[in-house]
């Protein structure tokens, strides 16, 4: 269940349409018990790479923090940041 959710420029903070995208996901994993989830994070190339590596996992982690504040078990979800190695949108 592949959906992206996106941030405000140099920023970790879920907006209400993340929040709904989330809400989705819970309802999903809820369903599938016995599955796991990889929360990637993702930057564009402003900043430079640790940076951007680290802003990349607060945003992972901010995603993974509601969904366990949603009720999913934290063991099921694994973070990763990429920051600007592997940007989402293509037009950054």
């Amino acid at each position: 269940m592949n959906e992206n959710i996106y941030f405000e420029f140099d920023k970790s903070r879920l907006l209400p349409a993340a929040q709904e995208t989330l809400r989705d996901k819970a309802d999903w994993l809820r369903a599938n018990p016995n599955l796991t989830a990889i929360i990637e994070g993702h930057t564009d190339e402003r900043g430079t790479t640790e940076y951007n590596l680290a802003l990349g996992e607060r945003r992972a982690e901010a995603a993974k923090a509601f969904l366990v504040d949603l009720g999913i078990s934290a063991s099921r979800l694994t973070t990763i940041s990429y920051g600007e190695e592997r940007p989402i949108d293509p037009r950054s």
